[in-house]
């Protein structure tokens, strides 16, 4: 069993993602399934297709923005033409760096050359770092797109695996086979609608207000938002230092409702959290910190859902076999 675990051991997370995936949309594909007069196989390819598309299109998007603003700001450069816009004097009233941000500004402004050459360094640093990310990125697709594959493989033959998953429960917890079951799909759901669903939605809502405003590298941002969102801090870490830079380059028309967006965004998870986790069960904030933190260390990009999910799962069913003899004697008691 050890030298199995280890033999399979790079494919673990792609597993556990595809079976969150099959487990989160194993109702939508049946209705699905019915809507197509229960032609299964049919199901199946569009669900795969659908997946992949969600998966890919959004991503190539991403990173050939990212590119292509690269080559334009590189033309630019070359033929003389890139331009910085001085900043405003509220930049000055920023909180803590805001004499330093100005001057910095103010000289990358009149010259931008000089101010390149005295953050050499830095530069190139930050230039490491996002090609690192870049990669990071499209490995991460790549790595969902072959999770919903699995996923559409794990959907096509549900029966089979959920009688699989049943014995190994049995074999584990005897009795509390049917109950096990049903907490382990109920907190799957619960966290992936619940806490990934709302994170997707806060993240392309930021994304897309910094886009229609012209934000500088909008799509880095939003991806910074959603793994903020999924880290269970509150996205306005992000979006609040965005709404300062927007009223130091945009009208105040502009940034005014901007900043409204923004702060409708940061809060928009009030909102949602009671309606999508109401219906499953919810996990402690720190619970949903540590498993995000803990997967992306462990697993990259794809690791900060997974973490989150299988550290959720883990504390629910801990949870439940902890006071399992507590309910026992109750029932016991209760019968006498």
């Amino acid at each position: 069993m050890a030298w199995c675990l280890q033999i399979v051991s790079p494919f673990i997370s792609l597993i556990v993602w595809a079976a969150v995936i099959a487990i989160s949309m194993y109702k939508p594909f049946l209705k699905l399934q019915a809507m197509l007069g229960g032609n299964k196989k049919l199901a199946l390819t569009l669900f795969t297709l659908l997946g992949l598309a969600t998966v890919i299109v959004p991503g190539w998007l991403f990173v050939e923005s990212i590119v292509n603003s690269a080559q334009e700001i590189s033309t630019s450069l070359e033929t003389g033409e890139f331009h910085v816009a001085p900043p405003s004097e509220s930049v000055k009233d920023w909180p803590i760096v805001g004499n330093k941000v100005y001057a910095s500004w103010s000289q990358a402004a009149s010259n931008f050359e000089a101010w390149m050459s005295a953050n050499a360094e830095m530069l190139k640093t930050i230039a490491g770092g996002l090609f690192k990310r870049i990669a990071g990125i499209g490995v991460g697709v790549l790595q969902f797109a072959i999770s919903t594959l699995i996923a559409a493989a794990f959907l096509a033959s549900a029966d089979k695996i959920s009688g699989g998953v049943q014995m190994l429960f049995r074999r584990l917890v005897g009795d509390k086979t049917e109950d096990y079951m049903t907490l382990a799909t109920a907190t799957v759901t619960s966290v992936t609608v619940g806490v990934l669903g709302i994170s997707f939605i806060q993240a392309f809502l930021a994304g897309l207000g910094m886009a229609v405003v012209g934000v500088p590298a909008a799509g880095i941002l939003a991806l910074v938002v959603l793994i903020v969102c999924i880290a269970q801090l509150p996205p306005w870490l992000i979006l609040f230092p965005v709404i300062f830079y927007v009223f130091s380059v945009e009208s105040s028309t502009v940034a005014s409702i901007f900043a409204v967006w923004a702060v409708i965004v940061s809060f928009l998870d009030m909102v949602l959290k009671p309606i999508f986790l109401g219906r499953g069960v919810e996990a402690p904030m720190l619970v949903i910190l540590l498993g995000a933190i803990g997967g992306m260390i462990m697993s990259g990009i794809i690791g900060l859902f997974v973490g989150a999910i299988v550290l959720a799962l883990g504390y629910k069913l801990l949870e439940a076999w902890l006071v399992m003899d507590q309910d026992e004697e109750t029932d016991e008691a209760a019968e006498s």
